[in-house]
């Protein structure tokens, strides 16, 4: 039975690859030959696929633990230690922590494989593996992790190393732009996951050294904890969240993270960053299911998130954009799962779409691999003939997220969309359903334009380099396409075994609004599959062979200005121009800059400089050595002197 103590080792065996990759990084700097990408390879793809080992290892010795007992803890050292606060790095085990270290390591370590062909001719490939590995680390702290802030610790290191990766090549100032865009505008969320931080000690603190344990804060907020506090709590963690998970309206840094290498795409969308938001909240089920106006905003906002998204992935023409815009639109689904109370619904579908999502991602990559480059799938085409594998894996992939059964995506979306309307609000039922027709005919869409018909870009560079991708980039896919084709198996309606694994985890909370007697669940079942289904035959209608209904339809001007509006992202990034960056530009230049800058601070310091100045050219003829100066400054200095003794006393 392996000992607690090595518990540590599977966030820091990532650390330990990151640190040798960017030491060897920094090193290879002075050579000419660069860095021995063979070594930095082996270590970078071992150290995750060693915690992988231990996380199963881990997850073995939980299982054998009694149902109401399965949770190991483990204490690295203290680490602040400020009156009756007391935070430690400890670490916590437990069904949720468990289950989500293994599809990061798991995932992240097909991710890390993929790379090595991916990434095989880029200067920066000992600098990649080094972020590649510490983001790893850092999102494995966060889910360890047993109290608040060292989440935090965890949860802003995922948010310097999306800033890191996104902006990897930085001398493209385009990709500079939209790894400062995510750094910025998960600062948002993070500063109100901080405040959501500080309102749970300044509540707790006087009842309980410990305010900050998950353990304590359970057993304490129904005591100390009023609905009102408990409310405004829950919202300033819930925006936290919005920016980590791109909820609406913090959004708009993800589809921009494209500007990364694919593989870190893949991560970020997958396994990593934007399942953070989804694990606090689902860690905080307790306040949450306590906070009824909180989840109900949340279940609001997760909808309309996943359909808009769903909506603007329409009209997307970059492959990478429309799945960017894929997982905005699942990562809604999961909000709307954990509104309605729906926990273990939320973590089954982060769990399934890590494999289809993944698989996506790392498809787009071996396609805009074999294309030199190109991303735009109306240069596309045709791909199926000369990629095979690339091309089944991506179908796989497609049909899950369509939730087709019986592969994964099915299971995990009807669940949500069951509990959805079991929770009473048939309004957000009947938007997810819409949105999981338009996912369908989206993901249809872009399957079709970039693998069926003839290919359509006639470079004859790009034609000569056309072929399936190596084997350490298509074994992943294969892998991964089994994940996303059977892992929703364990989550066989009404006998899951993720459910009954995660039971102990989450609170029995009751529908939010329960009125009438649902529908059976088959049902709704049955209606799901067929308006997925009805997504993909309109897609086939309209960019199958005979595009002449397409044509048609693009001629009316109503669609036009739908198709702008959409293809725009609802002008999102435009609004935020308007009413925050160019205000915000403005007061900058004309108060900070102008007033505060250049006024106040440079004008107050060469008011002192000339002033001293002024002053030093009046003292140096002092020093002008002369004695006759010396001996009148000397006689002045006596009578005043002489004059302060005689009326002073």
């Amino acid at each position: 039975m392996i000992d607690n103590s090595l518990l540590p080792l599977i966030p820091l065996l990532p650390l330990f690859g990151a640190i040798f990759s960017g030491l060897a990084s920094l090193l290879s700097a002075k050579k000419e030959n660069g860095p021995n990408k063979t070594l930095i390879s082996f270590v970078s793809c071992l150290t995750p696929l060693l915690s992988f080992v231990l996380s199963l290892l881990f997850f073995l010795k939980l299982q054998d633990l009694p149902e109401d007992a399965r949770s190991i803890a483990h204490k690295a050292f203290d680490w602040i230690q400020a009156g009756t606060l007391n935070i430690s790095f400890d670490f916590l085990l437990d069904p949720l922590s468990a289950l989500m270290i293994l599809m990061i390591t798991f995932i992240g370590t097909l991710i890390h494989i993929y790379s090595i062909g991916y990434m095989a001719d880029d200067r920066g490939f000992a600098r990649y593996f080094s972020y590649l590995n510490l983001f790893t680390f850092s999102m494995l702290v966060l889910v360890l992790s047993q109290n608040l802030v060292f989440m935090f610790l965890g949860w802003e290191g995922v948010g310097l190393c999306s800033y890191l990766l996104i902006g990897f090549w930085f001398a493209d100032s385009e990709k500079a732009i939209a790894g400062n865009k995510a750094f910025i505008t998960n600062r948002v969320g993070d500063l109100a996951f901080l405040l959501g931080i500080f309102l749970i000690f300044w509540n707790l603190q006087e009842y309980t050294p410990y305010s900050l344990d998950f353990s304590v804060i359970k057993e304490n907020y129904l005591k100390y904890l009023s609905p009102e506090v408990v409310t405004m709590i829950t919202l300033l963690l819930f925006i936290g969240a919005t920016g980590k998970s791109a909820q609406i309206p913090l959004h708009v840094w993800l589809p921009d993270a494209m500007a990364g290498p694919t593989p870190v795409s893949a991560l970020i969308h997958a396994a990593t960053m934007v399942t953070a938001g989804i694990y606090m909240i689902a860690r905080l089920n307790f306040l949450y299911s306590y906070a009824e106006l909180t989840s109900l905003i949340i279940a609001v906002v997760g909808v309309a998130t996943a359909f808009f998204a769903a909506t603007v992935a329409i009209t997307q023409d970059d492959i990478k954009k429309v799945l960017a815009y894929s997982t905005v639109s699942q990562l809604g689904f999961m909000f709307l799962a954990l509104g309605v109370g729906a926990y273990g619904a939320a973590v089954f579908h982060v769990f399934t779409h890590a494999f289809f999502k993944a698989l996506l991602f790392l498809g787009s990559g071996s396609v805009i691999h074999a294309l030199s480059g190109e991303q735009n799938i109306w240069k596309m085409g045709g791909l199926f003939k000369k990629m095979k594998i690339t091309g089944f894996t991506f179908l796989i992939g497609t049909l899950a997220i369509a939730g087709i059964p019986p592969l994964s995506g099915f299971f995990s979306k009807d669940e949500i969309l069951w509990k959805t309307w079991e929770s009473g609000h048939q309004y957000l039922y009947f938007l997810a359903l819409l949105t999981a027709g338009i996912t369908a005919f989206y993901m249809t869409r872009l399957f079709i334009l970039v693998f069926l018909g003839d290919l359509r870009n006639k470079d004859p560079q790009v034609i000569s380099h056309l072929h399936e991708s190596p084997t350490v980039m298509t074994l992943p896919l294969v892998v991964l396409s089994l994940g996303a084709a059977f892992a929703g198996f364990i989550g066989i309606p009404h006998a899951s075994l993720i459910e009954h694994w995660l039971e102990p985890i989450f609170v029995t909370s009751e529908p939010l609004i329960a009125h009438g007697i649902p529908p059976a669940e088959i049902l709704l079942m049955g209606i799901s599959v067929f308006i997925a289904i009805a997504g993909i035959f309109v897609a086939f209608s309209f960019y199958g062979r005979d595009k002449r209904l397409l044509s048609g339809l693009l001629q009316e001007p109503l669609v036009v200005k739908v198709d702008r509006f959409l293809n725009n992202k609802w002008y999102f990034d435009e609004v935020y121009d308007y009413l925050l960056l160019k205000p915000l530009a403005k007061i900058s230049d004309s108060f900070f800059y102008r007033f505060v800058d250049k006024f106040l601070i440079a004008g107050l310091l060469n008011f002192l400089a000339k002033f001293y100045q002024a002053f030093s050219y009046g003292l140096r003829d002092i020093q002008s050595g002369k004695v006759g100066n010396y001996a009148y400054l000397m006689l002045l200095g006596l009578t005043f002197i002489f004059i302060y003794a005689n009326f002073s006393g």
